[in-house]
């Protein structure tokens, strides 16, 4: 299976809209990085490509018709040349709505993995020093926090892609717009049913302050041991 819609915007541009749009419209499974998280195979593919080895991008994304979102945006110039047939979709918001956001959000995650949860559990390592490599240190070069840096390299990553992509084979899209210029780009129908509207940014809030907690288990655990100890 080729890829038929290559998403190049960063994550926290709507991409989890767009990949539910896209699947709607047909092109399913839509590739996201939800479906890397959980899966060993596609860590270890990621990993790999952070690394700069050669890819086989066939085979990483033989089961999905189309790929937005991190990790597999970094790469869309590669994924637009080996899939010539493909369209490219840029997704776009407000770029300091998007900074804010992200540091809120995916940012937060990386920040707080407990170092023993990765030792402990080695594919979400590998997830997190792929996300950091190939992200955080890789294309933002470590300067993420600095928020007049980072978001110099949003914008110059739209021009880039608007650069380096062909208008007739190029949609920059931002949600708020919703499905008319998809599906006048893909030559699809409207559907009868409102764009998707997700907002993950609640959920990924929880999941950092769980990680946030998780840090200080070890330290709680040796205090009760210690004061089982001390007991005796």
């Amino acid at each position: 299976m080729a890829l038929k819609v290559i998403g190049a915007g960063f994550g926290r541009t709507g991409t989890n809209s767009l990949k539910l749009a896209l699947e709607q419209l047909g092109y399913a499974p839509c590739h996201h990085m939800k479906e890397v998280a959980p899966s060993l195979e596609q860590i270890n593919w990621f990993d790999q490509a952070s690394k700069g080895e050669l890819m086989d991008w066939d085979n990483v994304f033989v089961k999905f018709e189309a790929a937005v979102d991190l990790p597999a945006a970094l790469y869309y110039l590669e994924l637009a040349e080996h899939f010539p047939e493909a369209k490219i979709i840029l997704s776009v918001r407000d770029a300091e709505g998007w900074h804010d956001s992200t540091q809120e959000t995916i940012y937060a995650v990386a920040l707080n993995a407990p170092t023993w949860l990765k030792w402990l559990v080695p594919p979400i390592g590998r997830l997190v020093n792929m996300v950091n490599r190939s992200i955080w240190n890789g294309v933002f070069s470590g300067e993420f926090e600095n928020r007049e840096a980072a978001i110099t390299i949003f914008n110059q990553h739209i021009a880039n892609v608007q650069k380096n992509i062909s208008p007739e084979r190029l949609l920059v899209h931002s949600a708020k717009e919703g499905w008319a210029p998809i599906c006048g780009f893909l030559d699809k129908p409207i559907p009868d049913t409102p764009y998707p509207r997700v907002n993950e940014a609640k959920d990924i809030k929880r999941i950092v302050a769980i990680l946030k907690m998780l840090r200080w288990l070890p330290w709680v655990v040796l205090a009760g041991v210690l004061a089982a100890a001390l007991s005796q």
